[in-house]
């Protein structure tokens, strides 16, 4: 098992960019679906969900999706990205989903899709864009390295006082 986890660990440093990548696209093509349907469509079933001021609401949103998600994918300014986008998914849990509970016997499901998208978010909120970034190339993060040397010598000086 240690050996298989060793391996697998290799693969670390891709995982933000697979979080990045799949997360931004979504909602990418979510915020340009708003803008295809009409804002005018999503203005009306924002304020029929009691979305405070649902004509800057619903324009805001698909920008932020667009933008953000864009931002996602490329790893540019991901924390902010990621945290803007948990903005939106809490609003769309509390304003459209509330009623629903995690898994709905309605035609619109629950909230299990915007709960995991939400804690994909979270996760890059913590793990930052990764190695496979304009963030890290741009050094917008700081080192890797830097952040990890704590934590190693913590756990050397915890394993040598067994």
């Amino acid at each position: 098992m240690h050996k298989a986890c060793s391996m697998l660990n290799r693969f670390r440093p891709g995982v933000p960019l697979v979080l990045r990548v799949v997360l931004g696209g979504l909602f990418v093509w979510h915020g340009i679906d708003k803008f295809d349907v009409g804002i005018d469509m999503i203005e009306e079933m924002f304020t029929m969900w009691g979305v405070p001021a649902p004509g800057a609401s619903a324009m805001l949103t698909a920008i932020i999706e667009i933008a953000a998600g864009a931002m996602l994918v490329f790893g540019v300014a991901t924390r902010v990205a990621a945290m803007l986008l948990s903005v939106v998914m809490i609003g769309a849990i509390v304003y459209v989903k509330a009623d629903l509970g995690i898994i709905s016997s309605q035609p619109m499901p629950g909230t299990e899709l915007d709960l995991s998208l939400l804690a994909g978010l979270i996760a890059l909120v913590f793990l930052g864009p990764g190695p496979y970034s304009v963030d890290d190339k741009i050094g917008f993060e700081p080192s890797e390295r830097s952040d990890a040397m704590p934590i190693a010598d913590t756990r050397k000086r915890a394993l040598a006082g067994r």
